[in-house]
């Protein structure tokens, strides 16, 4: 009788996806949140004449038993909406009568951020909102779980992503999320007056007085004020003063850090605070603008057009803020910290052809464009002036195109696109420049994504000599032209010249 042999091991259970968690709920008191900002919505629509009409004991019921109403369909919501994250995916499921499943593949993130409306400050959650590639508007806000598994997820998101190591951040608390940390390196907090006097060199603020100068003479001429005089002057002052308010409560206390994996960490808000994290890789261009009112204080702001940046509602130019105002020495700073090598004050750029006159008979000196060893530059702007700097890696196409008139004056305009959709041009050029930058710029781009011992040398940050002062470094970086337009050999790399 033969002895059987030893059996062989028993195959190993398949292994259990270890990255995938069990589908985790929002905090329980979001529904109480969602519920208070829909009972304040039914609230001011059933207004004051629903209450004068119904009575006071009546308009009461309603609002109670459509408070119930709410709460009641937000808590199914609550329990309906879960979210996980598996692999590389953060997976969400919400909505009550129609379901949805949505995967948000990490690796299309662009940036996160965490949000504290008034109420959320009030009860110690936070908002954790998620910006990807081609998102047209805000992916998937997550509302409303604690500050500290907010800031947690968002730190576990971001190293997902991307292939850097993301080290935790060492502060606790419940405002741990929104405080600068010891590791991180700060690079500017912009003070709250100069935000505030920025806001009052606006046109809105600046013809505020004029605008109640001229209804008091109104009055005083008419000798009489009526209900009618009294809305429509109260309801034109709070639109002109809305936008300069909102910016003061957006932009309070704003600073500027950076982690230690290299990403712009942005904190700001006074209402409703908020605190983004950017990978500077994800920044398609920088954008420059000097108001008119504010160049005698020397101020300017800088923007981030950052792809698949929703933004807020009403902005058109779905960008980020980088300096609300600041001098030009800080925005000078700031643009060699997010785009190295870039250095705002010698930014050259060559205007259009006379005959680009015809098609801008007041505002030809105020365009310009050139080419910088690591970005694309474009100017435009009579009375308030535009600057926008594009690194060549983050083009995506060149277009030439041609007008009617512009084919009669043998002009052309050249856009260069990113991400982000247009983001550079250079207006009624030359044609046969047009054709030379064009081409030149597709160059530029296809060698600027080759491994970095390929790219042209970046300048040594410790030979460049930052100004004491920006005041009147600003009408030189924008007024700077070449007196006799560019020739076809401009738009070529030195090396090829």
């Amino acid at each position: 009788m033969s002895t059987p042999g030893p059996h062989p091991p028993a195959a190993a259970p398949p292994a259990a996806t270890a990255q995938e968690e069990p589908r985790r709920r929002l905090h329980p008191l979001s529904p109480l949140l969602h519920g208070a900002k829909s009972i304040a919505v039914i609230v001011a629509a059933l207004s004051w004449q629903t209450l004068s009409r119904v009575g006071l004991e009546r308009f009461t019921l309603v609002v109670l038993v459509l408070a119930v109403g709410v709460v009641i369909f937000s808590i199914v919501g609550w329990l309906t909406t879960g979210y996980q994250v598996v692999g590389r995916e953060l997976r969400i499921s919400d909505g009550v009568i129609w379901r949805r499943n949505r995967a948000i593949p990490l690796e299309r993130l662009q940036a996160v951020e965490l949000r504290r409306p008034l109420l959320a400050q009030l009860t110690g959650l936070a908002e954790l909102r998620l910006e990807v590639i081609g998102g047209g508007k805000t992916e998937a806000p997550l509302s409303f779980l604690t500050v500290r598994e907010a800031s947690a997820l968002r730190e576990r998101l971001l190293a997902l992503a991307g292939p850097a190591t993301v080290t935790p951040p060492s502060a606790t608390g419940p405002a741990a999320a929104f405080e600068t940390t010891a590791v991180e390196r700060p690079l500017l907090r912009v003070g709250n007056r100069d935000l505030v006097v920025s806001q009052l060199l606006t046109p809105q603020a600046f013809f505020l007085p004029v605008g109640i100068a001229f209804v008091v003479m109104q009055f005083v001429l008419e000798g009489s004020w009526t209900f009618i005089g009294i809305a429509s002057t109260v309801t034109a002052m709070a639109g002109v003063l809305l936008q300069p308010v909102r910016r003061v409560l957006q932009d309070w206390d704003f600073r500027l850090a950076r982690d230690p994996d290299g990403r712009l960490v942005v904190r700001f808000g006074l209402l409703e605070t908020r605190s983004q994290i950017v990978p500077l890789n994800r920044v398609q261009a920088v954008g420059v603008t000097w108001p008119l009112l504010w160049r005698a204080q020397g101020w300017l702001h800088l923007r981030l057009d950052i792809a698949g940046y929703a933004g807020e509602p009403g902005e058109s130019k779905g960008s980020d803020r980088l300096l609300p105002v600041g001098d030009f020495a800080t925005a000078r700073a700031l643009v060699w910290d997010v785009l190295p090598g870039v250095d705002l004050a010698t930014l050259a750029t060559s205007p259009p052809p006379k005959r680009a006159r015809w098609l801008n008979p007041v505002a030809l000196r105020s365009l310009g464009v050139g080419l910088a060893p690591e970005v694309f530059v474009s100017r435009w702007g009579l009375f308030t002036r535009e600057m926008h700097i594009v690194p060549y890696a983050r083009l995506q196409s060149v277009r030439v195109v041609q007008g009617p008139v512009q084919r009669r004056l043998g002009l052309a305009t050249v856009y260069a696109d990113t991400a982000r959709g247009r983001s550079g041009q250079a207006k009624d050029r030359d044609l046969a420049e047009a054709w030379a930058l064009a081409r030149e710029l597709a160059e530029r781009a296809r060698l600027a994504r080759r491994p970095a011992p390929l790219l042209t040398d970046r300048l040594d940050p410790s030979a460049v000599a930052v100004p004491a002062s920006g005041s009147g470094a600003v009408e030189g970086t924008v007024g700077d032209t070449m007196e006799n337009g560019p020739d076809d050999s401009y738009w070529r790399r030195p090396e090829q010249s």
